[in-house]
Formats: C-alpha cells, structure tokens, sequence
C-alpha cells in the first residue's frame, strides 16, 4: 500500500473515531462475494484488512452470507471451513427457507432501525455494488471493496459528511451557550453577605429594573514578593522557673572529679606523737633513753 494512500486512510479512520465513536478491534463484515473474490486472488483477506486499518480487526459474517456459501455452485469447502474461523454475527434470518440477499441481510444489521445510522460502529467489506450504494446513504459506515487484488476504502459518503458537519456545528453552539451576549447586563455578586445596604440596594434595582454598573475597587501598593523576604527570627522561649535547681555544667563537674583524683594520690604524712608531762613524769623525749646524772 502507497504511503500517500496510507495516510489518507489514517486520517479517514480518525474522523470516524471522533465523530462516530469507532474503537479497535474494528468490527468488519463481511459478504460471501468479497470472501469469494479474495479466494480466487489468492490473498490473505484478513492480513490485507489490518494493513489497511492500521489496528487489530475482528472479522464477522452474517448466517445469510454462510448460507450463500453453502449452497454456491460449486461448493468450496475451503472458504467455508475459512468462514466458519470467523464471527457468526446472527441476523435472525435463520428461519426462512431462502436466505435474504447480501443488500437486505446487510442493510438490517448494519440499520436496524431504518433511520440512517451506524448504530453497532460495523465496517462493512463488500464487492456488491448495490450494497456499496445502501451502505453509503447510512451514516458513518466505512465501506471496504476488493479491485484486482487490491483491498481499498472509499473515502466517506455525502450523508457521512453531512453529519459530521451537523455534529461540529453542534459542539461549537454548545460552547458558546456558556458565554454571555453582548447586549446583555452585567450580574451583580454579592460579595460579602454582612453588608446589608448593598443588598437592600441591589433588590431594589431588581424591583426599578435598573442596573448600575459595579463600582471598582482601588488597589492598595502592591507589597513585597514574600519568596524573597527574609524570614522572621523565632522567638526565645521562656526560661524555667526559680523553684527548678540550676543543673551543674559537665565542666565543674570534671573539675570537681580531677580534684578528688589528685587528693587520693597524695602520699599520706605521718605525724609523730608527744607524749604530755602527766603520762610520761619526764622531759625525755619520746622513745628515747632516760637523762644520766
């Protein structure tokens, strides 16, 4: 596939999700003549369709279509076993004695309702060239075709566009429902619920049916940028009370302890006895020998 047409496929396929709400994996029907014609190529019909849409496809086949390739001439048990791998997407048509054609089977399914849209988001893949014609006055239906071996994708049909246009036209009114016209007056807002002669005065132009204008307010100098002010110092908190003793410092402490050490291993002096006059009778010192005469 050509990388312009690619593109434009990309491109068509994102309308489609926008506007009709088509998700991955797409769901494709698809008839017995395109299953036909693509076996007689001798394509992957289901490669050839996820190359196109650029995503995973879910294949579907209705029970009309199956029964057109069971009672084809002749029968190509092939493609039916390849058909039956797909979807079963039931029609409610299995009870009649001849299937419906691919036109009115198709057209049921993909409108139940008759009312022109795409309810199920189906992409339809047929070489019926009167199911291409009903398919495209359907709105949002992708219409996939098979030329010389080629799968393509019409671009989208007139009532497709149409209501594309429809819808755009439809968001952008409601994107201005919001806003205000310019004939119009001004609402009043009350902004502070205490003040009560506004008040008494806005019900009373309400009653007059005259409006006055909002007074302005006057801004005050704009104050410094708070990001580059400085932060302000926390305060100190308060000190304890008097009753509380005063803790010693760990320097006292050590000092006290140093001292203490210091005085244990000092040597200890020892001081010599006298004995009084009383106990010895003598003026002899102690220990010592009696005075001769």
């Amino acid at each position: 596939m050509k990388l312009k047409r690619a593109k434009a496929y990309k491109k068509q396929l994102h309308q489609y999700e926008l506007n009709f709400g088509f998700r991955e994996p797409y769901q494709v029907l698809l008839d017995s003549q395109i299953l036909e014609d693509a076996y007689s190529c001798k394509i992957d019909l289901l490669a050839r369709l996820q190359k196109l849409l650029g995503a995973q496809v879910k294949p579907m086949i209705t029970t009309c279509d199956m029964r057109h390739l069971y009672n084809a001439e002749p029968k190509n048990e092939t493609l039916i076993l390849q058909a039956k791998e797909y979807e079963r997407r039931r029609c409610n048509h299995q009870d009649l004695e001849k299937p419906l054609s691919t036109l009115e089977c198709l057209s049921s399914v993909v409108d139940p309702k008759d009312n022109g849209t795409n309810k199920h988001r189906y992409v339809v893949a047929t070489n019926d060239p009167d199911t291409r014609a009903k398919m495209r006055t359907i709105a949002g239906v992708p219409i996939i075709y098979l030329s010389k071996s080629i799968v393509l994708m019409e671009s989208m049909a007139e009532a497709t566009e149409q209501h594309r246009e429809r819808e755009e036209k439809s968001k952008f009114k409601l994107g201005l429902k919001g806003q205000r016209k310019p004939d119009e007056a001004p609402k009043r807002k009350r902004e502070d619920e205490g003040q009560a002669g506004e008040g008494d005065q806005s019900v009373g132009d309400q009653a007059t049916g005259e409006v006055k204008p909002k007074a302005k307010k006057r801004k005050g100098p704009k104050g410094p940028n708070p990001l580059s002010m400085k932060k302000p110092k926390k305060e100190k908190t308060a000190q304890p009370s008097a009753t509380k003793k005063a803790r010693p410092s760990t320097a006292e402490i050590d000092g006290d302890k140093q001292r203490g050490d210091r005085e244990e291993s000092a040597p200890r002096k020892r001081r010599r006895k006298h004995k009084s006059k009383a106990e010895g009778g003598s003026d002899a010192p102690d220990g010592g020998e009696p005075a001769s005469p």
